[in-house]
């Protein structure tokens, strides 16, 4: 019998194109509507979602497994009504990891030249040269976060010209070709005490929320940029904004905000030092994302564990 998927992911104007995606790229997989009131929500053995209230995660306990449409699935966990026993897992694929390579690349290229002043004096139509003769061979970008995106980002900066240097919370594999790997209190100084560039990929948990504040950030040295591509939690946005008025940091590129969609009212809309973008680092296609969604549901079918499996205990 083939698996069955049952889909609430983007709400029930999104299930067409999910089943015709599927249709096309995994018809092996079975695919159901969450929000089809004709088909019993325990039809089937997996889910695909993004978001779901307690109701729906109290109506998943009985799955072998959830999927979300994310890499980030702490809005899910949150919940005490997050079935623990469930298999949980993030969303991958090779997409994913190259379009945040994409994106960070982008992001340090706009603050190594000052892109942001381009804009700003765009929109004025006023014509004005900003030169800058830094070149990536002569910028240090630290990664905070060497899981499997923050591999292909770190490798993908150094085949660039960047010096890389990446940091995880506990010691692991090391590092390939040219990015140097620390970890533990000791390697995070280090990684901070050089890095003309900060990249943070870090999962959110109880140990790296407000990691990114006043203490840490003035570790850097005066006149580095800071992109957050990992999550809104991490960082303290008022420390952020103190230490770019004081010319500690010379700018910052966020794709994550702790208040999303963020506040018409927050001062980082219309601050001259910060380019925001609305969580757009990593979005996959959706041909991109059926793939990956059935080739785990292939794999657990067969008794495995996918390698973006959600631990409890580390929080990620």
């Amino acid at each position: 019998m083939a698996p069955r998927l049952i889909i609430s992911a983007d709400g029930p104007e999104a299930f067409a194109g999910w089943r015709d995606s599927f249709a096309t790229h995994a018809p092996d997989i079975e695919i159901l509507s969450w929000f089809d009131p004709a088909t019993p929500r325990d039809a089937a053995q997996y889910a695909l979602v993004w978001e779901a209230d307690d109701d729906d995660l109290r109506a998943m306990g009985h799955l072998h497994g959830i999927l979300c449409t994310g890499a980030g699935v702490n809005h899910l966990v949150r919940s005490p009504a997050f079935p623990r026993h469930v298999p949980l897992v993030r969303m991958g694929g090779g997409d994913t990891a190259r379009l945040m390579a994409d994106y960070v690349l982008w992001a340090c290229m706009t603050l190594l030249r000052d892109a942001r002043t381009w804009a700003l004096q765009q929109a004025r139509h006023e014509w004005a040269r900003n030169l800058v003769s830094r070149t990536s061979a002569n910028t240090r970008v630290a990664v905070l976060g060497y899981g499997q995106i923050g591999a292909v980002v770190a490798q993908s900066l150094a085949r660039a010209g960047f010096e890389v240097c990446a940091w995880r919370r506990s010691r692991g594999e090391t590092a390939d070709g040219p990015v140097s790997l620390f970890s533990g209190s000791q390697g995070l100084e280090h990684v901070l005490g050089q890095a003309d560039l900060l990249v943070n990929l870090l999962p959110s948990t109880p140990q790296t929320r407000h990691l990114l504040n006043e203490a840490t950030l003035t570790q850097l040295p005066r006149g580095a940029g800071l992109i957050n591509v990992g999550r809104g939690d991490h960082l303290v946005e008022a420390d952020l904004l103190a230490l770019l008025d004081a010319g500690h940091l010379c700018g910052a590129v966020l794709d994550v905000v702790a208040e999303e969609p963020l506040s018409t009212h927050s001062p980082l809309w219309d601050h001259p030092a910060i380019t925001l973008t609305p969580h757009v680092a990593s979005e996959a296609s959706r041909e991109e994302q059926v793939r990956y969604v059935a080739e785990v549901i292939r794999e657990m079918e067969r008794g495995g564990n996918p390698s973006l499996l959600y631990d409890h205990q580390r929080g990620y």
